[in-house]
């Protein structure tokens, strides 16, 4: 099975709410979608493009090349469609894989039962051609196979990303809650930043945000920090491709910015795990940061964006504490970032209007399974205060 070179469907998963960016990320790297939905984008290519993909993409999780779609009412047809795909062509009988699975069929009770007949199938197959059966577990860092059963249609793919892409690699502390980079990348996305003008994050946490905005401005693609997907674990691969491909990453990157990017936050700890974060991500001359109260941080007269992901207050006792919070950073925007635009990421409604300003946007997303809003702000003189949003 020449897979590196023979298009078939591929689809490009993300988290819900983030598949309008990853169709700019895509349709910016010269692809047509030929779908967008919800949690994806579906388009058509080779294995060779989804090198390409996994290396360039900030929004996406996993990147799927199709391999088969069949009719399957229960274990059994799905483990005799899977035993028929010459699996000894993709697989190594001296290697190891292992199974994800999405399922809905009225015979599937646990997609683990699933998981079991795929491996079967596989192993059987190879073990048939080759005489040995190749090793499988949990483990997602060698060749992944995924499967889509819903109802009697089910779809086999190569998951040519292994571990997801969601995470870029180069946050070594995660900090206290942090948002993943992923969400974090799309965030910045959804405020149409020029990537050239003034980038503030007060509050910065483990300064995923500031990290990402110095990626974003400099070209800088998650695929320059990994060195591991799973397309690498199936035969046929050409690690050229991949040399080749992450040579023109490094290429498009910049090395400097011509303006400023900020992040504070009042926690010593945080700034200094911020700092080692975007020392890893080899961005860490491009932010100036520094530990102040948010109120305390500089703005400079350049006016940009202003970004703030502030607690939402899901744990008992600290809603009050927030309420006064949320409407300092209110009167923190109105009165020291005019010229502006100012952004707050929360999953708390009732908070947000304790911020007492017009959102001129509520560009919804989700953290988690958290209902979550980017409100944007637009803070020019006589910017008018609103009780409610």
């Amino acid at each position: 099975m020449q897979v590196f070179h023979t298009e078939s469907k591929i689809i490009i998963t993300c988290n819900k709410r983030l598949s309008p960016y990853l169709q700019q990320e895509v349709e910016s790297l010269g692809f047509k979608p030929d779908r967008v939905f919800q949690t994806g984008v579906e388009l058509t290519g080779t294995v060779n493009d989804c090198i390409a993909l996994n290396l360039n993409l900030r929004c996406a999780s996993q990147v799927l090349y199709a391999i088969k779609s069949f009719t399957a009412n229960d274990p059994k047809e799905l483990y005799d469609n899977l035993v028929e795909i010459e699996w000894e062509k993709l697989i190594d009988f001296t290697g190891y894989f292992s199974v994800t699975s999405t399922v809905n069929n009225e015979h599937i009770l646990t997609p683990l039962f699933a998981n079991v007949k795929v491996k079967d199938a596989i192993a059987d197959r190879i073990k048939s051609v080759k005489g040995l059966r190749p090793n499988s577990g949990a483990d997602g860092n060698k060749t992944v196979i995924h499967l889509y059963w819903q109802d009697d249609k089910a779809d086999i793919f190569l998951d040519t990303s292994g571990e997801t892409l969601a995470k870029h690699s180069y946050r070594k502390i995660p900090g206290k809650a942090p948002m993943l980079e992923a969400l974090a990348a799309s965030t910045i996305m959804a405020t149409h930043w020029d990537k050239k003008s003034t980038f503030i994050n007060p509050m910065c946490g483990s300064g995923t945000l500031a990290i990402e905005a110095a990626l974003l401005a400099t070209d800088k693609c998650p695929g320059l920090f990994r060195m591991n997907y799973g397309f690498m674990h199936i035969m046929g691969y050409d690690e050229q491709v991949f040399f080749v491909e992450r040579r023109k990453l490094k290429d498009k990157s910049k090395k400097e910015t011509g303006f400023k990017i900020l992040a504070t936050d009042i926690s010593a700890d945080a700034v200094d795990i911020a700092q080692k974060n975007a020392r890893t991500a080899g961005v860490e001359h491009l932010i100036d940061f520094s530990v102040c109260d948010f109120e305390d941080t500089d703005v400079p007269a350049e006016a940009g964006i202003i970004m703030f992901n502030p607690e939402y207050g899901e744990r008992l006792g600290v809603h009050t504490k927030l309420e006064i919070t949320y409407k300092r950073i209110g009167d923190f925007l109105k009165k020291k970032c005019l010229g502006y635009r100012g952004y707050v990421f929360t999953g708390n409604p009732d908070l947000a209007k304790k911020i007492g300003l017009r959102a001129a946007r509520k560009i919804e997303f989700y953290n988690g399974k958290l209902d979550c809003r980017l409100f944007e702000y637009e803070l020019y003189e006589g910017t008018k205060r609103e009780d409610k949003l």
